[in-house]
């Protein structure tokens, strides 16, 4: 993994006229982009720099512009390390609006059709960059809170302990419909239950926490692995390239490589960049078998109840019945099921037994064999190995 300079030598420029009359040479837009690598520069440059739907995903921890005003210390009089640093500062809301209309615009012309952006900020900046998220014609999917496990305190006692930011993840624009989101595998990650828009992760602390030689932090709002974990695993796939404008610590491209996506990052900061590197390179890749997906379920091939009844894995006059035995219906040979004076389909039976607009009778209804109850889900699965051996 390599850091790459910004305008290196040999490489093509343009000319550019300023308001003084005065010619600048800037560097020409790069042919691809550099994967794997730290570039070292001013974002809006080199952002204006990478070719036009290029990358797969972005994930963009922009500055905050926090407006802290002196110091902050805690009850015991020390002063807390917090984030004061120039790259930070603004003049103006208006001077942060412009810089983040300028590196949004950029980001969107080189997101590929298909690629969604993260954007993370506090209360501070996070709703002026959904706004202008919005001017811009990106398409917000969700807001997302990071709850965080173990928020630092409002030491002052003059406000609510600030417990939380926000993640916008957004498409380049409302005919974005092919976006990568691996439903399945998250859910099958999360006891077959839905992920919802509010995860509750830690801080980063311990060991992860980059510090230099002194013991101080190396970066003052460097992000917990497991935040950028989920991002990755969420909207991006392994060989996917992920942008990171606003580099800082590395992160982004500690959790690329170790989930075997590639990587570019844009950081100004020289001792940054460095530190992100020498952390980036210490990192191994996972097996690549344990990051292979399971095919979402409305890829596979449809099986209808009916061949389950054809192909003689239950016969017609069997019992199914719910998981708890509270309700009983009768197999028909049709492929339809019997409740009393009820005939429908396994959906619509499970929804009128419970009483309930709609159903997945594959998963609610039940079939006893040696005493034990399955879901008919199982005899689907078997049907759907048999069409694959089949076709193979």
């Amino acid at each position: 993994m390599r850091i790459a300079h910004a305008g290196v030598a040999g490489s093509k420029s343009r000319i550019q006229v300023s308001r003084n009359g005065m010619t600048a040479r800037l560097p020409a837009v790069r042919e691809s982009v550099p994967e794997d690598e730290i570039i070292i520069g001013d974002c809006l440059a080199e952002l204006a720099r990478l070719p036009k739907a290029s990358v797969d995903l972005i994930f963009a921890d922009p500055p905050y512009n926090l407006q802290l005003e002196g110091a902050l210390s805690r009850p015991d009089q020390s002063v807390v390390d917090a984030v004061d640093d120039d790259w930070d500062k603004f003049a103006s809301f208006a001077d942060y609006d412009d810089f983040t209309r300028k590196w949004l615009t950029q980001a969107r012309r080189i997101m590929k059709p298909d690629a969604t952006i993260f954007v993370i900020g506090s209360y501070h900046n996070i709703f002026r960059v959904g706004a202008i998220m919005q001017d811009l014609g990106f398409w917000i999917l969700n807001d997302i809170v990071w709850r965080k496990a173990n928020p630092m305190p409002n030491f002052r006692g003059r406000r609510f302990t600030n417990a939380h930011e926000t993640m916008i993840w957004a498409s380049r624009d409302a005919t974005a419909k092919s976006y990568t989101f691996n439903y399945d595998a998250l859910k099958a990650g999360n006891e077959d239950c839905q992920v919802r828009s509010d995860w509750f992760l830690p801080i980063c602390t311990g060991g992860e926490r980059l510090k230099d030689a002194q013991g101080r932090k190396t970066h003052p709002t460097q992000k917990p692995e497991a935040l950028l974990a989920r991002v990755l695993l969420s909207a991006s796939n392994p060989g996917d390239l992920v942008l990171d404008p606003f580099f800082g610590s590395g992160t982004t491209g500690a959790v690329a490589r170790r989930l075997r996506r590639k990587f570019v990052g844009i950081e100004r900061d020289t001792t940054y960049a460095a530190a992100a590197r020498a952390r980036i390179d210490a990192v191994e890749p996972l097996p690549a078998d344990a990051l292979v997906l399971a095919p979402p379920k409305r890829s596979e091939p449809r099986v209808a109840f009916a061949s389950v009844v054809e192909m003689g894995l239950l016969a017609p006059g069997t019992v199914l019945m719910d998981e708890k035995r509270r309700h009983k219906a009768v197999v028909r040979a049709d492929g339809a099921l019997g409740l009393n004076q009820i005939v429908g389909s396994i959906h619509k039976v499970g929804a009128l037994a419970q009483g309930l607009p709609a159903c997945n009778g594959w998963t609610f209804w039940h079939y006893e064999t040696k005493g034990v109850l399955k879901p008919i889900d199982a005899l689907r699965a078997q049907i759907r190995i048999s069409m694959k051996d089949a076709a193979e």
